[in-house]
């Protein structure tokens, strides 16, 4: 056991007092430095939300621009689309003028090809006739 008296209590005081001065020292150095890193955090974080801010409305721009180019090519699209329906109108019609047409030529031949055909029946019927009145000598 060491002796503890008065001498010895003073050296260590002596000794203590100038070692927690050196410690509040550095403690009150670190706490400003962290109080320093706390107010530039802060600073940062209002900077990086009016950055945000500023490329959220740059952002919004951009796709309210990109909507229109979108839709304006939309609308042309409805546009062509209207021209090719036009076309095959035309086209359905132009087909139906045509079939019209081919079946009044259809029908025309028809009767073209009736006559023909009874004519050359009837000539057939004669000629086989004749030869059966010439085969009977009737003539």
């Amino acid at each position: 056991q060491l002796p503890v008296n008065q001498e010895t209590l003073d050296i260590l005081v002596a000794n203590i007092i100038p070692t927690s001065k050196y410690f509040e020292a550095r403690f009150d150095h670190l706490e400003n430095r962290v109080e320093r890193i706390q107010s530039d955090l802060i600073s940062f974080r209002s900077d990086i939300d009016k950055n945000i801010s500023g490329l959220e409305s740059s952002i919004g721009r951009d796709i309210n621009g990109l909507r229109g180019d979108v839709d304006k090519r939309f609308e042309q699209v409805d546009k062509r689309f209207e021209q090719v329906d036009k076309r095959f109108e035309q086209m359905i019609l132009s087909i139906d003028k045509l079939t019209d047409k081919l079946e009044n030529r259809d029908e025309l031949q028809r009767h073209f090809t009736l006559r023909m055909f009874t004519i050359s029946i009837t000539i057939s019927i004669l000629g086989a006739t004749g030869a059966f009145l010439k085969a009977l000598s009737v003539f």
